[in-house]
């Protein structure tokens, strides 16, 4: 068999050590210089994270502003431009109190339209030189007149006058017969004020808290204050709301918002303004216009504190506090603008403990050393990978060398040997029939062995360049075990050779590549012929097993050890170099075999051990 020598110590050592110095350059230092950055990094770990914390907080004040302005965004859409609606955003926490920019605005006080009737300035006069008639002229005033408004004056009148004439009974009934189911109910003064509002808190007055009407009248006068569908002006109502409160301890879930508006009135003007937060006038307060420009919304420093207090309570921990602080005030820590929708206001934070900071630390230091030990372990693997590559290249450039001796060995052997007997040929003056055809023999085998040799070689050469090409046809196993015994027939037929062929009558035909299998038994041949020492004896045999046709050469060579078993396909490897030169062969042989079974779809298999012989085995499948 071709096994071939192993590379040469000598070759082999200075291999290593050229992949030792290089693992030693190319891994050690990029090491050392790893562990020499993970050493300085960790040093200033406190410092960036540190840092990192606080980008890391500004990046939640950022996302804090953008959730506070989406907020009072949304609290500007929803202001509602109706004044009926005031009790209902109040109620809803849309805002502490509402200013209306076109119904708030008191209107101007215009002339008197009954100061010109006749019938008016009758009971005037009247009611100023004979109270005890004034209230009957102007009964019939607020009976006549279809304009409720002019009713409610009249009718008021008419009350006024009754008391002053004593009559607190008859003043009561007509407050009652007019201003609670009467056409005057509805009815307006110069001010714009709902004379009834005022009737019904004037009959509450005059009645005593234990009258069983009592009751009912402050609940129907609480009802309408609350009601804002009734035409009663903001300072009306808050009036109003204020002796109710005092008289019978009626408390109004409006009083305080109505309060807010008349401060915020009294002292600034019901004008649209800048979109967002603003300051106004009175102090603590804020506003809000809406994107209509038509309502105000209003806010005590309080509210709008607690509003924000409501996303940023979701955003503490106990290493870190968010605040909001408003315009004019400092806040603790890192200070952020709220936004365009909240201008001075600010979102700051501070850190209650260096744990968070400490931890953080922590963790990135870990996690540079894990990198740095990953990026050592990456330029190890590397390193060993890269030198590995540098040993195979190496290897591979002795084996070139190894190749270049082997064929120079193989071609000059039967080359010289062709020479001499031709020079021996020549040397005579005649020519010894005898003598020239058994030289002619001689010269003819030299012929054979080295076309076979060549066979090999370019056989190889086709396989790395990827152009080995199969006829695959019908084959029969016989033919091919013929056909390697033909070729060997010369070489095994030496005196000290035995050789025996078995081949299973009818066997299954082959799907192959004859000529390919031929070249697989030549060189199996081949291996048993110049492995096995004196007394050769070599057997080839072709039978048929689970469907397969199985080839099978022997022989009682020198063997081959079991851990060199898989080693022995590969390309150019020799076992034993002192044995092949002496047997000729470059350890191409078997991976040519290799290569052919392979491309039919089967495999070789090999039994042997050191000393007693080896048995190689091909299995193809049956054309079937």
């Amino acid at each position: 068999m071709q096994f071939g020598t192993r590379l040469g110590s000598a070759g082999q050592d200075r291999s290593t050590w050229m992949a030792v110095l290089f693992l030693v350059v190319a891994v050690l230092a990029p090491t050392a210089c790893v562990f020499w950055f993970m050493n300085d990094a960790a040093r200033n770990q406190a410092d960036a994270a540190r840092m990192s914390l606080t980008e890391a907080y500004r990046g939640q004040m950022r996302f804090l502003r953008d959730n506070l302005e989406s907020f009072w965004q949304k609290r500007a859409a929803d202001l509602s431009d109706s004044p009926v609606d005031f009790r209902k955003m109040v109620m809803a926490g849309l805002a502490d109190s509402v200013v209306y920019v076109n119904s708030d605005v008191p209107p101007a006080l215009a002339a008197d339209p009954l100061s010109d009737r006749a019938d008016w300035r009758s009971a005037e006069a009247l009611e100023s030189r004979n109270a005890s008639a004034a209230p009957a002229a102007y009964a019939a005033i607020a009976k006549a007149d279809s304009d409720p408004s002019v009713a409610a004056r009249a009718a008021q009148a008419q009350v006024r006058s009754l008391l002053r004439a004593g009559q607190k009974a008859d003043a009561l009934q007509a407050i009652r017969e007019n201003f609670v189911t009467g056409r005057a109910a509805k009815g307006t003064d110069l001010q714009g004020r709902l004379i009834a509002a005022d009737e019904r808190m004037l009959a509450l007055q005059l009645m005593n808290a234990r009258d069983r009407p009592y009751t009912a009248a402050v609940e129907h006068l609480s009802s309408l204050l609350n009601d804002y569908h009734a035409a009663i002006p903001p300072a009306q109502r808050l009036f109003l709301m204020g002796q109710l409160r005092t008289l019978a301890h009626v408390d109004f879930p409006t009083y305080e918002a109505e309060r807010l508006r008349a401060q915020f009135l009294e002292v600034d003007s019901a004008q649209p303004g800048e979109p967002g937060i603003q300051a106004s006038r009175v102090p603590g307060v804020w506003k809000l216009t809406a994107k209509t420009g038509r309502v105000i919304a209003l806010y005590r420093t309080e509210t709008v504190l607690a509003s924000a207090r409501s996303f940023l309570d979701r955003q503490n921990s106990s290493s870190v506090r968010f605040a909001i602080t408003p315009p004019g005030s400092a806040g603790a820590g890192e200070s952020f603008s709220a936004g365009p929708l909240l201008p001075g206001w600010q979102i700051s934070f501070s850190l209650l403990d260096t744990k968070a900071v400490d931890d953080l630390a922590r963790q990135r230091t870990v996690s540079y050393f894990w990198v740095g030990y990953l990026v050592i372990a990456a330029i190890a693997v590397t390193g060993l990978m890269v030198g590995q590559s540098f040993r195979r290249q190496a290897r591979l450039a002795h084996l070139k060398t190894d190749l270049v001796a082997a064929v120079s060995h193989e071609l000059k052997t039967p080359l010289a040997s062709m020479r001499v007997l031709v020079d021996s040929l020549l040397e005579d003056a005649e020519f010894n029939p005898r003598k020239t055809r058994e030289y002619l023999e001689l010269i003819a085998g030299e012929n054979t062995r080295l076309t076979r040799l060549m066979e090999n070689f370019l056989t190889f050469s086709r396989i790395e360049r990827n152009r080995q090409r199969f006829a695959f046809a019908e084959t029969k196993p016989a033919d091919v075990v013929q056909a390697a015994v033909n070729a060997m027939r010369d070489r095994l037929q030496a005196p000290d050779c035995h050789l025996r062929v078995d081949v299973t009558p009818e066997l299954p035909v082959l799907n192959a590549d004859q000529d390919a299998l031929v070249t697989v038994l030549l060189n199996l041949l081949d291996n048993a012929f110049k492995y096995t020492r004196e007394d050769k004896r070599i057997s080839i045999h072709a039978y048929s097993q689970d469907g397969h046709v199985v080839f099978a050469v022997e022989d009682n060579g020198i063997g081959i050890p079991a851990r060199e078993h898989k080693r022995i396909f590969r390309r150019f490897y020799q076992i034993d170099r002192r044995l092949t030169r002496e047997t000729g062969g470059c350890g191409l042989g078997l991976s040519i075999v290799d290569f052919i079974v392979r491309a039919h779809g089967s495999e070789v298999r090999v039994q042997s051990e050191a000393g007693a012989g080896s048995a190689f085995q091909v299995l193809l499948p049956c054309a079937s």
